[in-house]
Order: C-alpha cells, then sequence, then structure tokens
C-alpha cells in the first residue's frame, strides 16, 4: 500500500531584525505626535520653568504626561475600533457644521503656529553655522515639501519622526549628564508646589504639552498604519512610548536649565537662550549639541504640525482623512509654505496671529477634548475598545482640567 506524504512548506520565521521592525511600526503613531508636540515653544517653556523656579515644577510634567497618555491611548483606541476616520463620526453624530468647524479650526491654529517651527528651525542651524535663519527656513521647508512626494509619505514620516527623536534624545540626555543635576532636587521637585508667579507657566506648559489636538492625531496615524500593516496587532498602549519620551524630554530641559541656569540667576525668553547659556560653562560642544535638539524639535514640529492641519482640513471638507489623498498632500504643504512665508518677512509670529490662534484654539480644543471621550465611551462604535472605568474616571478629570485651561485662557486673552 502506497503512502502519499503531503509535505508542508516550513513557515518563516521571524527574525530578530523583523521583530524589530514590528516593534518601530507599532510605536510609530506615538512617536510622530511625540515629535509633533515637543516643538521650540515647549523647550521655552520648560527652559523658563527650570531657570524661575528650579526643579519645584517637575510634577507638572509627570500630570501633563498622565493626561496626554489617557486621551492618546484613547484616541488611538477610536482608530483601532473604526474604519471611518475621527471627523467623519463626529459629522454623522453630530452634524457635517460640527465636522467642518473642527477641521478648519485645527488647519487655522496649525498654520498659525507655523512659523514658530520654522523660525526654530532656521535659529537653531544659523546659530550653530552663523549663518542667516532665512536660507535654512527656507531650504529645510523645501525639504519638507519634497517629503509629499513620496509614495509612501507615512512610511516616511514614521521613519523622519523617530531619526529626529532619536536626535534629541542624545542631544538632551548627554547636556543632562553635564549638568550634573540634584537628584534629592529631582525627587523634591515630583512634589506639588505652586511657587509664587509661577501660575501662567504652569498653564502655558498644561496647554501645550496636554494637547487634545496631538492626542486626536492619534486616529489617523493608527488607520494609516492599519492601512500600511494589515496584520499588525494594536491595542491603544502602543502610544505609552511616545508619550513617555514626551515627558522625558521636557523633564530634560528643565532639569538642565534647572541645574545650570537657576543657581546663577539667567534668565531664558528664548529656546536659543538656553544654548547661549551652555557654551561660556561647557564650551561649544555642549552648546551645539542642545541647537541640534533644539534643530530636532523645529522641524519635526515643522513636519507634524502640518501634517495635522492638512489632515484634519482634508477629512474636514470631504476629501478623506488618509495621507495618501493629493489634496490631505496639498494642504500640509500649504501650511508649510505659510509658516515659513511668515517667517522670513516677520521673523517672528505677529501677536495679532497669536491672539486669534489663542482665540480659536479656546473653543475648538474642548469640544474635540469632549467629542472624542463621549466616542470612546460609546460601545456601540466602540465594542470592546470602549473604555474601562480607569478611563472614563481618568478622561473626565482631564475634561475638567482642559475646561479649567480655557477658562483661564478666556480670562488672560478678554479680560486681562
Amino acid at each position: 500500500m502506497n503512502h502519499t506524504t503531503v509535505m508542508q512548506e516550513p513557515q518563516p520565521a521571524v527574525t530578530a531584525p523583523s521583530r524589530y521592525r514590528n516593534w518601530l511600526q507599532a510605536i510609530g503613531p506615538g512617536m510622530i505626535t511625540a515629535a509633533l508636540v515637543f516643538g521650540p515653544s515647549k523647550i521655552t517653556i520648560t527652559s523658563m520653568m527650570g531657570a524661575r523656579y528650579g526643579y519645584d515644577l517637575l510634577w507638572v510634567v509627570a500630570v501633563a504626561i498622565f493626561f496626554m497618555i489617557v486621551f492618546a491611548t484613547m484616541a488611538a483606541r477610536v482608530g483601532i475600533a473604526t474604519s471611518e476616520s475621527l471627523l467623519t463620526t463626529i459629522g454623522r453624530k453630530w452634524g457635517s457644521a460640527v465636522r467642518i468647524a473642527i477641521g478648519v479650526g485645527v488647519f487655522f491654529v496649525c498654520a498659525s503656529f507655523q512659523a514658530g517651527n520654522s523660525i526654530g528651525t532656521g535659529i537653531a542651524v544659523g546659530e550653530a553655522t552663523h549663518t542667516s535663519p532665512a536660507i535654512w527656513i527656507v531650504v529645510f521647508n523645501v525639504l519638507a515639501i519634497g517629503m509629499l512626494f513620496f509614495r509612501a509619505f507615512y512610511n516616511m514620516l514614521q521613519k523622519v519622526m523617530i531619526g529626529l527623536i532619536v536626535l534629541m534624545l542624545i542631544a538632551f540626555i548627554t547636556t543632562f549628564l553635564l549638568s550634573k543635576p540634584s537628584v534629592s532636587g529631582m525627587a523634591e521637585g515630583l512634589a506639588p508646589t505652586v511657587p509664587a508667579g509661577s501660575e501662567q507657566l504652569i498653564i502655558a506648559f498644561m496647554a501645550s504639552c496636554f494637547s487634545i489636538v496631538g492626542a486626536i492625531y492619534q486616529t489617523y496615524l493608527v488607520q494609516e498604519r492599519k492601512r500600511v500593516s494589515p496584520d499588525a496587532k494594536q491595542t491603544g498602549r502602543e502610544t505609552y512610548p511616545g508619550m513617555i519620551i514626551l515627558g522625558l524630554l521636557s523633564a530634560i530641559v528643565m532639569v538642565c536649565s534647572a541645574a545650570v541656569l537657576h543657581p546663577k540667576g539667567i534668565a531664558v525668553n528664548t529656546a536659543t537662550d538656553m544654548a547661549r547659556a551652555l557654551e561660556p560653562i561647557f564650551g561649544n560642544l555642549a552648546s551645539a549639541l542642545f541647537l541640534s535638539g533644539l534643530f530636532g524639535a523645529s522641524f519635526s514640529s515643522l513636519i507634524g504640525n502640518a501634517s495635522l492641519g492638512g489632515t484634519l482640513l482634508g477629512d474636514a471638507l470631504g476629501y478623506g482623512g488618509r495621507l495618501q489623498s493629493s489634496m490631505v498632500r496639498f494642504f500640509i504643504g500649504i501650511i508649510m509654505a505659510v509658516g515659513a512665508v511668515v517667517a522670513i518677512i516677520f521673523g517672528k509670529l505677529p501677536l495679532q496671529v497669536i491672539v486669534l490662534a489663542q482665540a480659536v484654539t479656546i473653543f475648538v480644543v474642548p469640544f474635540i477634548g469632549i467629542a472624542l471621550y463621549l466616542i470612546a465611551n460609546n460601545g456601540e462604535i466602540m465594542g470592546h475598545y470602549k473604555n474601562s472605568l480607569f478611563f472614563r474616571i481618568a478622561g473626565a478629570a482631564g475634561l475638567i482640567v482642559m475646561l479649567l485651561l480655557a477658562a483661564s485662557n478666556v480670562k488672560t486673552l478678554f479680560f486681562s
């Protein structure tokens, strides 16, 4: 009796490089969000906090990152659970007028603050090379716009952002080691205290680091990743590394400023002030390292901020929220071009634009946060990805913080 042996093809083993690539793909959306949120304004604010109040405000970083993790994870789960975009879901539940208002509002805010990212990029390279920042503003905006022509734009975006985060980590961790901060001072700084006169800096940092606009971009990035790697397992927890790195970078810059500038009473008004202060103490290398970190923060925000604004406007106007969309890429390019032109003409963001952008942010951001929270709590939409009790409680606390920040901004903007 003849027996026929059926030979099975051996399954390819998952190699270490493959596992590493899968891991990078998994954490990609969170890393992109961290890179776009940690911009030149964050370096300025954290440097000012450390220079003025030493280690006392380190606890603020922990609080902001906690809420950022909560809402970024929430947004990622919405992206995993649904096949339609966040603004499509919002439009279906609350009407197309609300969808368009949010998309246009976010686009305007991103376009308004894009000049700051261009200026930061130009100044970082200009200071390091002793050349005009305007040259580098043009060069790096052209490079960023050139990225839009890559067919696999999401993959390119992810690789560039992760590379810039690695650059920032190397630059700021080295600066941290040179600064030799006080371990006991850092430990004491984790205990909540509010030094006299620090309220505005606390509010500014919380509002910029606990970024609801940055968090909701997770839904779009996670859905892009689903299209790139449809078989990849996602839970929402992949956002954690990126958000933790965002907190780590913020804390490191604050601690360096507390260790180097606070004892000497050196004031900080711009991000480059920190680099200039380091040079006479640690030499040209330390200054160059800090400027390279500033470049990483500025260029990553230049790309990420524009991608966020262009994606949401494209989605709001019915072109979809995919980075492959030619109209989405067009809107991204518009934000980059506007930022570069304003940066070159004015050299800084005009005060009127800042006030208008803040006014739009005050009214748009709380509604986005509430909409995201309600969708993430909806079992019909989310299925088993619906918010757990912990995320419902933590999310509600985050909404309270968000509304308090909005009320404070209203008071400052309209009644001060």
